[in-house]
């Protein structure tokens, strides 16, 4: 048994990504109920060093790659012998997983699957999707518990590796904090916003395949054939390239516009008339939570897994198939005709971080 009551949290890094704030999120959460709480990461870098909350220790592992952090976080453990360890993204769990009982502590590891596995392993490769099934059959059995953030993600989860779906948990990410409110009302440093200007349609993500963005451009031309509106797209990534040349390819390159990672997203969704999520798959888009929290109408491909159980099978927002920009033009259209309305606070409290928090520590304390 772990002698120490510090939860620690493993990470390859903090780099901007939906599954890095939740990991913050969840610490912040975790320190202001008086927990002791390590950030230990493959290497201590990214943007969500400066939301590391004052409490928490950073732990810099000082490894370029999550498979050369294995015998530091042996090291770690062995030394420190944390209560237990939250391990967040495939490599990163696998690693923590046999630090773990290598390390002979008795650490308790909670792996969290932040995505839709089949999806996220079939773009890797034929080799990848072949090899990570039997991995993640061979290391996750070691797991104290296995948190997937939708009841999708979990569904894919148990089919694509075969592991009983009974020992998974389906824990949403806590999205919703108590600073979240006042950041959405910021106003955003982006002259599109100012009194008089067209509608803004919103695109937050990586510039990346699982994201789509090719299909909200094309869907962005058929709403601008039918009125004035603008398109903003918030994140880096590979695509940027391809989606700046698609633009100005379909005539909408002076209506889009992508001024890279935004550390206030919020902001942004709080000033924009819809927030649009084209995504091919996810595990559970954070950014849709937070434009539901922001109060921003919302419209979503029904991809696996997440936003069908966020948006309530598509009482809070219009779901549209993968990959169909008609569809998702159609439906952004008659979301920007329709009046705003408020989202029931029953249906934002599942992703609040109180309540995430509260189901980390009951399995954490399962563990033990």
């Amino acid at each position: 048994m772990s002698g120490n009551g510090t939860i620690a949290f493993f990470l390859p890094s903090l780099r901007g990504g939906g599954a890095e704030r939740v990991m913050v999120n969840l610490a912040q959460g975790m320190v202001e109920r008086g927990i002791r709480v390590d950030l230990v990461l493959a290497s201590a870098e990214g943007t969500f060093l400066d939301h590391v909350p004052a409490g928490a220790r950073v732990v810099d592992l000082r490894s370029r790659r999550v498979l050369r952090s294995f015998g530091p976080l042996v090291r770690y453990l062995r030394r420190e012998r944390p209560r237990a360890l939250v391990s967040s993204m495939s490599h990163a769990n696998l690693v923590a997983l046999w630090a773990s009982r290598l390390a002979g502590q008795g650490t308790p590891v909670v792996a969290t699957v932040h995505n839709t596995m089949s999806q996220s392993t079939r773009r890797n490769g034929r080799l990848a999707a072949g090899l990570w099934p039997r991995l993640l059959r061979a290391f996750y059995p070691w797991a104290a518990s296995v948190v997937s953030v939708s009841r999708g993600a979990a569904d894919d989860l148990a089919r694509s590796s075969g592991l009983p779906r009974e020992r998974m948990e389906v824990v949403y990410n806590p999205v919703i904090t108590p600073g979240m409110l006042a950041l959405a009302r910021q106003a955003p440093d982006h002259p599109w916003f100012a009194a008089g200007e067209p509608p803004v349609l919103l695109g937050v993500g990586r510039l990346t395949a699982q994201k789509d963005f090719p299909t909200l451009i094309r869907a962005f031309a058929e709403v601008r054939r039918r009125r004035p509106a603008r398109l903003l797209i918030l994140g880096e990534g590979e695509d940027r390239p391809v989606l700046t040349a698609l633009a100005a390819e379909l005539g909408v390159a002076d209506d889009v516009d992508m001024p890279g990672f935004q550390e206030n997203a919020l902001a942004y969704m709080g000033r924009s008339a819809v927030f649009v999520l084209s995504s091919a798959w996810e595990g559970l888009p954070t950014v849709l939570i937070e434009a539901l929290a922001a109060g921003t109408r919302v419209v979503s491909t029904d991809c696996p897994s997440g936003p069908r159980e966020i948006l309530q099978d598509g009482r809070l927002g219009a779901l549209v198939p993968v990959a169909d920009p008609n569809a998702l033009a159609e439906a952004i259209l008659a979301t920007l005709d329709r009046s705003p309305g408020a989202v029931p606070l029953d249906a934002l409290t599942p992703f609040m971080r109180d309540t995430a928090v509260d189901h980390y520590l009951r399995l954490i304390e399962k563990a033990r």
